[in-house]
Formats: structure tokens, sequence, C-alpha cells
């Protein structure tokens, strides 16, 4: 090969790899991570909807006992929720409702009606390891939040990003912290732990049985564990579920609660 075919072709070796490198370098921007914002709303979009409706399967776990109830939900937006206790027996008919800041309980066997205190939106639910506030709040992550992702994790058998919530200043939130781990492939929530004020953690929710209900790809189930207390837990599993239905919220009321069926 002369010294000028040798020239050339060291050249076109050159530009070559350089187209090489620069193919790469654009692949490389295109799967870059996208923001805890974006992340966090494609998250979000897997929860929000004008209405929920599920059949829902709650197991409490003590160290000496285990208590399992049933419920029918209805939700509206984030001010709404209705529940129907279905079984145990014992416990059957009795009705929840909270309506904007206001918490009501109906009971069947006294045929009576009590206002409970606002105070119970942020206490354990019905003896369970879940507050109301804490799961209708999952939905409003990057309105109370300021994110950033500081990881990945695999939970359930699912590549996820991790990402840490500081709350904003005017932020009306009970926790100094979460760090929620978000599926990369559906962007569903596999995993929340809770942070109190002094960032010690005091809950674990995670997530599983992925699976489409109601159109929506979501995880059925979910195991909320509290930190430091050996064999408590409460495990949530939904059966069945509908987005998007027309409730009145004349549903939503005080005087409807004795009227309520599953």
């Amino acid at each position: 090969m002369s010294q000028v075919q040798n020239r050339y072709s060291k050249i076109y070796r050159l530009k070559f790899i350089g187209i090489a490198v620069l193919s790469i370098s654009a692949i490389a921007m295109n799967m870059t991570t996208p923001t805890a914002d974006q992340i966090l709303k494609n998250a979000e979009q897997k929860l929000i909807a004008s209405s929920v409706i599920a059949d829902i399967d709650i197991t409490i776990k003590r160290p000496r006992w285990t208590k399992n109830m049933s419920l029918k939900t209805w939700s509206k937006g984030a001010n709404y929720t209705l529940a129907y206790i279905t079984g145990p027996e014992k416990d059957k008919g009795t009705v929840f409702l909270k309506t904007q800041n206001e918490v009501y309980n109906y009971l069947p066997k006294i045929k009576k009606t009590v206002k409970l205190p606002a105070t119970l939106l942020t206490q354990n639910w019905m003896g369970t390891d879940m507050s109301t506030d804490d799961l209708v709040k999952l939905t409003q992550l990057t309105k109370d939040y300021s994110a950033t992702v500081t990881g990945n994790q695999i939970v359930s058998g699912r590549e996820c990003y991790e990402i840490t919530l500081i709350p904003r200043a005017t932020a009306n939130v009970l926790w100094g912290k979460l760090v929620t781990c978000i599926d990369k492939k559906d962007y569903i929530q596999m995993k929340v732990v809770f942070y109190d004020e002094d960032l010690e953690p005091v809950n674990t929710m995670i997530a599983s049985d992925v699976k489409i209900l109601g159109g929506k790809m979501i995880a059925s189930k979910m195991v909320m564990t509290p930190a430091g207390k050996v064999g408590q837990s409460t495990t949530v599993v939904y059966r069945s579920m509908a987005f998007n239905q027309a409730i009145n919220n004349t549903f939503f009321t005080k005087a409807n609660m004795p009227n309520v069926k599953p």
C-alpha cells in the first residue's frame, strides 16, 4: 500500500471512530436518568383518578394475634373517602367516612354516627399501621416535597429509582423525610420509608404482586412494617379496582352513611 493510500486509510478509520463515538454519545444522552420530579409525576399518574372503587383485604399482624378484615372503599379526589367493612361478621356494616377535614364512623349495632377528631387522619387507621393521610398524600409528593434521585434499588424483583424527598417549607406533612423506590419500567411505587422529624425511620412500606387492575398496571399488595416492632405489620391486598366512575358528592355525606351497601 502506498503512503498516500495508507494516509487516507488512517483518515477514514479516524472518521469512522469519530462517528462511532458521536453515535454512542447520542445514545447515552437519550438514556440519561429522568429527573426526580419527572419520575414522581409519572408515578403519581398511576394513582391519580377522578374516583377509585376498590375491594380490599387487610391483615393486621401483632406478636400475639392476627386480625383479618375486608372492605369496600370509594374515594373521590383527595377530599372524599368512604369505607364499608364487609368482614369479619362482628364488624360488618361499620362505615368510615372522610369528607374534607371531617371524619365520621357509623356503628350499625347501635345505629349511630360518631364524629371523630380530625387528628385521626394522621393516626393509625382502625388498628392498622397505616394512616388515611399517608395513603392519600402519596399522590401529592411533587407538591409537598423537594426530590432528588439518590440511587438505585431492586424491590420485589423490579429495578427502581431511589428518590429522597425533603418536605417543602410550606407543606403540611407529618414526616421529616421520605425515601421512595419507583419502578423504572412502569413507574410504580414499590417502596416507601417514612422518617420522623429527627430523621429516624418509622415505617417501611413494600409493594409487590404487580398486575393490571381496573385497566392500570399497579402493585396489588402492600406491606407496612413499623421500625423496631418485631412481629408487627399490616398487609393490604387489592382484589379489584375501578377508576374514574361517576360518584355524586352526596354519596360522601354523614346522612348517607347508614344507607351504604357494598
